[in-house]
C-alpha cells in the first residue's frame, strides 16, 4: 500500500472526488460537493487556517487503485484544548488500511504537539461532516457524514472511544402535535418582552453578529466548547445563501437581547444526488432548474439554541410556532429533519420527543487519546 501526501490543487480535487470509489453500489448514497470539501482545506477560505493547519492523504495498492483517504487537522482553539481532529475518512473494509490510515493522521497531529483527536469532524463547525454514521432510516442530508456499517468496527478496533451521541430526528405537519404547541405559544408570543423576527438577507451582518451572541452564550460553558468567530459565521452564511428560506430561520429577543435562534435551511440533496458532486456549469444549471422548478418538500434544521437566562421559558415553542406557520404557508414543505441532538443535551431530547419527532440518524463522535 502506497500513502499519497495532498498537496496540489489537483491532488485536492482527486481527495474530494474519490469519495464516489466507495459508494458504487449504494443507492442512498448521495456524493458531497467537490468545491464543498475543497473549500474547507483551502486557507484563503477557511479561516480556522489561521493558527492552525492541516494535512490530508490517499492510500492506493500495488496497482494504484484508490481504497481510503483521511485527513488531520486543528485550529488555534482546538490546539489549546490538546485535542486535534480527523475526518473525511473512507476506506475499503480492511483493518490494515485503516490502521494505516489512522496511524498516519495521528502521527501528524503528535508531531503537532497534539494529545487526543476527536474523529470523524469537520474542520470547521459542528453543522456540517461531523460524526460517525451509525443507524439511518432516512436519505443523507446536505453536508452530513454518510458512511457504510462497517466503519464503525474501523474506528473502535483502532482505539476510538464513543465522546458523544448525536441524535437526528425528522418531523412532518402530519406527526407534529400542533394542538399542543399552539397553546403552549400563546403565552409567549404575546409577551410584549421578547420579538421574534425571522432572517432577512439585508440584515445579513447584524443576524451574523446576533448569531455569533447567542452561540457563545448557549454553549459557553461546555468543556469542550470552541467559540464561534463572526468571520466564519459570514463564510458560512455566504456560503448557504442560495439555500436560505428568510422565514425558514428564526431568532428571538428577550428585552431586546439576542436570546435564541432556530436556523433551517433547504434540504438540497433533492438536487444534489443528481449533479454526481460536480457543481460546473451543468451542475449549477441543474441546481437553479430544480432548486426553483423543482419538488424539494424538505427542509433541514442546522442549529437550534437559547441562552443560559432565557432557557425554559417557551422561547423554542415560539419560534417552532413561527416556522411551521410560515412553512404551512409554502403548500410544499412538507418535513423537516430537526438538527442533530447530543445526549449531552436532555431538555432538547424532551422538546423533540414532545414536538411527536422521530429518530432518523445517530452519529457518533469518537476520541482517543495518546496516552491510552
Amino acid at each position: 500500500m502506497n500513502l499519497v501526501p495532498i498537496q496540489t490543487k489537483s491532488q485536492w480535487h482527486s481527495f474530494a472526488a474519490c469519495a464516489k470509489l466507495f459508494y458504487k453500489t449504494d443507492q442512498k448514497y448521495v456524493p458531497h460537493l467537490n468545491s464543498d470539501i475543497e473549500t474547507i482545506f483551502n486557507s484563503e477560505r477557511n479561516s480556522h487556517f489561521k493558527n492552525g493547519n492541516a494535512a490530508a492523504w490517499i492510500l492506493e495498492n500495488s496497482t494504484g487503485e484508490i481504497i481510503g483517504r483521511i485527513a488531520a487537522f486543528y485550529s488555534e482553539k482546538q490546539f489549546k484544548t490538546g485535542i486535534g481532529g480527523i475526518g473525511f475518512f473512507e476506506c475499503i473494509d480492511n483493518e490494515e488500511a485503516a490502521s494505516l490510515l489512522f496511524s498516519t493522521a495521528e502521527n501528524w497531529l503528535k508531531i503537532q504537539g497534539l494529545k487526543g483527536v476527536d474523529a470523524p469532524i469537520n474542520f470547521g463547525e459542528r453543522d456540517k461532516y461531523w460524526g460517525l454514521l451509525i443507524h439511518s432510516n432516512s436519505e443523507p442530508s446536505y453536508q452530513e457524514n454518510y458512511n457504510p456499517s462497517y466503519y464503525q468496527c474501523l474506528f473502535e478496533v483502532n482505539a476510538y472511544e464513543k465522546l458523544f451521541e448525536q441524535t437526528t430526528s425528522e418531523i412532518s405537519f402530519n406527526t407534529f402535535k400542533i394542538d399542543r404547541f399552539r397553546k403552549l405559544s400563546e403565552r409567549v408570543l404575546a409577551n410584549p418582552a421578547y420579538e421574534f423576527k425571522h432572517f432577512k438577507k439585508s440584515g445579513l451582518n447584524q443576524f451574523a453578529k446576533d448569531f455569533v451572541y447567542i452561540y457563545n452564550k448557549a454553549w459557553g460553558e461546555r468543556p469542550d466548547f470552541i467559540p464561534l468567530s463572526l468571520e466564519s459565521v459570514m463564510e458560512t452564511l455566504n456560503a448557504l445563501k442560495p439555500i436560505l428560506i428568510e422565514k425558514a430561520i428564526w431568532f428571538v429577543y428577550a428585552n431586546q437581547e439576542p436570546a435564541g435562534f432556530y436556523v433551517n435551511v433547504l434540504e438540497v440533496n433533492q438536487i444534489f444526488k443528481k449533479v454526481n458532486g460536480e457543481l460546473n456549469l451543468i451542475g449549477k444549471l441543474k441546481f437553479l432548474f430544480y432548486r426553483y422548478f423543482g419538488k424539494i418538500d424538505r427542509m433541514r434544521g442546522i442549529v437550534f439554541g437559547i441562552i443560559p437566562a432565557y432557557q425554559n421559558l417557551g422561547l423554542e415553542t415560539g419560534m417552532i410556532m413561527k416556522f411551521h406557520d410560515a412553512m404551512l404557508e409554502t403548500n410544499h414543505f412538507r418535513r423537516c429533519e430537526l438538527s442533530w441532538i447530543g445526549d449531552f443535551n436532555p431538555k432538547m431530547h424532551s422538546l423533540f420527543n414532545a414536538l411527536g419527532a422521530e429518530t432518523s440518524k445517530i452519529h457518533y463522535t469518537y476520541r482517543k487519546l495518546w496516552d491510552k
